[in-house]
């Protein structure tokens, strides 16, 4: 049975931090290239970012230079650095294999950015 397990969310002032952590069961993780997707009332899951199994990168233009995503296949781990938040990154964010989310979805983790 897979898992995605999200943490790390809260909430933040503008131009503050926080660092997304994603732990998945049920699957050999290093096969996967991963993403974090992000989703609003109303509107569509997005794709934010993904890496590659080989550690390759892409994001969206809205989080270019401010989000960073990693794994760590030994503990089978993706996580999404957010730097510089601004309130239109507030949003429910998932972990999910990438560019197409293969499995269910796990429950998120709350961004919310607000002064």
């Amino acid at each position: 049975q897979v898992q995605l397990v999200e943490s790390g969310g809260g909430l933040v002032q503008p131009g503050g931090s926080l660092r997304l952590s994603c732990v998945a069961s049920g699957i050999v993780f290093r096969t996967f290239a991963m993403g974090w997707y992000r989703q609003t009332p109303g509107a569509q899951r997005e794709l934010v970012a993904s890496i590659t199994t080989s550690g390759g990168t892409n994001y969206i233009d809205s989080v270019k230079g401010r989000f960073t995503i990693s794994r760590d296949n030994a503990k089978n781990m993706v996580y999404l650095q957010m730097n510089s938040l601004k309130p239109e990154d507030t949003a429910v964010y998932y972990c999910n294999t990438a560019v197409k989310a293969f499995f269910s979805w796990g429950q998120g983790t709350q961004v919310s950015v607000s002064s």
